[in-house]
């Protein structure tokens, strides 16, 4: 960083691989400062200015106590801006709902909804006397829009997330230096979730034969070229106008 020039903070959850990894590795090439929240630090990379924080986000509220507590000690003038991007997800077993272990379906919720809720909670609490500009972006998916039998606490989580970003979007719109915040979904994505998919019990999960045919044809997006779309719809003049958007909106 050249000068006085203060740096952007950028925090982004489930950054040890796949997007998340690809997110984290484009932001610290733009020179931000960045902190990863994951079990596992993102692979291969190593910054000074990079922070990790390994946690498992079944049990959010000791690292949202710990952003609250970071936000406060550095204070309204640190950044210029400020990005909080959680992308943490979990698809539990790819079933009907009733044949699911409760463990599993927490798991699957705590990581998908409640922690972003309660890191959102506290991102924006911390910062809520800050001028710089602040961003929220909650890692969506089509599928929290459209439903689909064998995933769906997956689908509620996104869905829940969707309607998240909505009722903040309404209460931030009221306040002085108010955050924005977009559920975003990332488009179809070459990762490890993907071969979840492709890889389960047709018995049980009918979707799996559409979800082989988008990887034999090609269609999914490497995991840099989708950071990429995040991070230009994350950059657009009119981020959070709409707060449930998709990185192929025009």
């Amino acid at each position: 960083m050249l000068g006085s020039m203060k740096p952007t903070l950028s925090i982004v959850t489930g950054a040890s691989r796949g997007l998340g990894r690809a997110v984290a590795e484009q932001l610290l090439a733009r020179g931000h400062q960045l902190i990863s929240i994951a079990r596992r630090a993102p692979e291969g990379l190593a910054s000074p200015q990079l922070q990790h924080w390994s946690t498992d986000l079944v049990d959010a509220r000791p690292v949202a106590a710990r952003l609250a507590a970071f936000l406060a000690e550095q204070g309204p003038q640190a950044y210029a801006a400020a990005n909080l991007i959680n992308n943490a997800g979990v698809v539990s077993q790819l079933a009907p709902l009733a044949d699911l272990e409760a463990d599993d379906l927490q798991q699957a919720l705590r990581v998908g909804l409640e922690a972003p809720t309660l890191l959102t909670s506290a991102f924006l609490h911390a910062t809520g006397d800050w001028q710089s500009v602040r961003k929220v972006v909650l890692v969506s998916s089509g599928l929290g829009r459209r439903a689909m039998a064998g995933s769906a606490s997956y689908c509620a989580a996104k869905a829940g997330l969707d309607h998240l970003a909505r009722a903040v979007a309404l209460e931030e719109a009221g306040r002085s230096h108010g955050a924005r915040i977009v559920s975003l979904a990332p488009g179809v994505i070459d990762t490890d979730m993907q071969l979840q998919l492709r890889s389960a019990d047709p018995q049980r999960f009918a979707e799996r034969a559409r979800f082989v045919g988008l990887h034999s044809a090609g269609q999914l997006d490497s995991p840099q070229a989708a950071a990429a779309k995040l991070l230009a719809y994350l950059d657009r003049a009119d981020f959070g106008s709409n707060p449930v958007a998709d990185v192929r909106d025009a």
